[in-house]
């Protein structure tokens, strides 16, 4: 390789932090937004890499995230945070089918779809 690291794409510069988090072989993996600001191929790949060194490894990955639509590709279980707090935890299909919690049914339904062109999202009133 004859880049300088600041010459590494994003996706680059990830897989680069990946390895040096997974250098010690740890049990847990903390992933604080691992795909954010790379492009939809590149996250695909990354959750990817992921998926397979989960498996290859039998580790457990905290996989931190604001985007819903990798969380539900990622997650086995989920955990809803609101102003620092878990709010809701379960498994991922009964957060994503059937939220208990308003703040994490708020999310879902601010959640912007191509069906719903037009029609003005949903908000989440108030402040954390």
């Amino acid at each position: 390789m004859k880049q300088y690291p600041h010459q590494f794409s994003g996706g680059m510069r990830q897989r680069a932090m990946i390895a040096i988090a997974l250098a010690c072989k740890p049990d847990i993996l903390l992933a604080d937004e691992p795909t954010t600001a790379l492009d939809v191929t590149v996250q695909a790949q990354i959750i990817e890499l992921l998926k397979d060194i989960q498996k290859e490894n039998g580790m457990s990955i905290i996989f931190i995230s604001h985007d819903l639509g990798v969380i539900a590709n990622v997650a086995d279980r989920v955990a809803v945070m609101y102003a620092g707090k878990i709010v809701e935890i379960g498994a991922s299909t009964d957060i994503f089918y059937h939220a208990k919690h308003p703040y994490s049914w708020g999310l879902l339904s601010a959640t912007p779809s191509l069906e719903t062109t037009g029609d003005v999202l949903y908000t989440i009133p108030g402040t954390p």
